[in-house]
């Protein structure tokens, strides 16, 4: 199975040869494409086979889907996400993109945890987005390849139906724990918030940040969720009070910051030396882990994909690898 960094050139061979595919990559290299079975989404970095990281801006990372089960490839808009579970495979997964700073991005963030079906069948997949030099200039895309079409909102999506002897495990690699101090939690579910309660106190979230020393965003929220680690991540502590999180908190969940990681490199190379590779079939890791963890040039270990805006696994996350597992 193809999954890896290649030129232009080749992943419109293996488009033209009906290969059902996903891609990402620059706005230049995917709008280079052909129309075909395939999905996109703009982004330019990426995790190599080899376990390098790595900045490319003239070749995009194809993962082949053909080998793996049918697809059909569809386009979800931003008012109908629970379409994706809704039109999804009794036995397979759903390999979805949505454009960063999107409606789909902030609806799918909030909601996707509430559709039918959602955690019967797997959603997985990124969010698009661009260089982090042309943030506020560019937008981040999805491309329908059927017609080779850009979106700005809404989701694409390949249905992957797997065969009845198959299935689909959707695994995480979070190199975040909570720090065992204060809990946090909030009355709303929002990407921006003003106040929040502190071991049951109401405060001032940003002053409570501030205080910490934390309102340089490096160390996410993690969340409870029934024993599961779920990141949320600071965007900014702005000057009106209010800090914007890249994906939203929910209320009935305990959160506590993260302990710091010191060596990203070297904790994700720990904990990737315990997950086999046999039958990964996709993977994607969060451009916050990339920035805060300097990883541009190192190893971090086996599994390829892009390195994105937000990973998807059955609903948002923050500074997680995704992978999903054929088994």
């Amino acid at each position: 199975m193809t999954n890896e960094l290649m030129t232009t050139a080749r992943a419109a061979e293996l488009i033209g040869r009906g290969l059902p595919l996903a891609i990402a990559g620059p706005k230049c290299e995917l709008e280079q494409l052909p129309a075909g079975a395939w999905i996109g989404g703009t982004i330019p970095y990426f995790m190599l086979p080899s376990g390098g990281v790595v900045v490319s801006t003239g070749q995009v990372f194809v993962t082949d889907l053909s080998a793996i089960g049918d697809v059909r490839v569809a386009y979800q808009p931003a008012d109908d996400l629970a379409g994706i579970a809704r039109h999804a495979p009794d036995n397979g997964f759903s390999f979805t993109i949505i454009p960063a700073g999107s409606t789909a991005h902030q609806r799918f963030a909030a909601e996707a945890a509430s559709y039918e079906g959602a955690f019967l069948k797997p959603t997985v997949g990124w969010i698009a987005g661009v260089h982090l030099a042309d943030l506020g200039r560019e937008a981040a895309l999805v491309y329908d390849g059927r017609t080779r079409t850009a979106h700005a909102d809404g989701a694409v999506v390949a249905y992957v139906a797997l065969p009845a002897d198959k299935a689909a495990s959707v695994e995480i690699v979070n190199l975040f724990e909570a720090d065992g101090t204060d809990v946090l939690t909030f009355d709303d579910t929002t990407f921006s918030v003003r106040r929040c309660r502190v071991n049951g106190e109401p405060v001032d979230f940003a002053d409570y940040v501030r205080r910490r020393g934390l309102e340089h965003g490096r160390l996410p929220l993690v969340g409870d969720f029934a024993g599961a680690r779920i990141n949320v991540s600071l965007q900014a502590v702005g000057e009106d009070g209010n800090v914007a999180l890249y994906a939203p908190v929910f209320p009935g969940v305990n959160y506590q910051f993260a302990r710091p990681v010191s060596d990203y490199a070297a904790a994700f190379r720990a904990q990737l030396a315990h997950v086999d590779p046999q039958g990964v079939v996709m993977g994607c890791n969060c451009v916050l882990n990339f920035l805060y963890g300097e990883l541009e040039g190192k190893v971090v270990g086996g599994i390829a994909g892009p390195v994105t805006f937000g990973e998807i696994a059955y609903q948002l996350l923050n500074q997680t690898l995704v992978m999903v597992r054929i088994v």
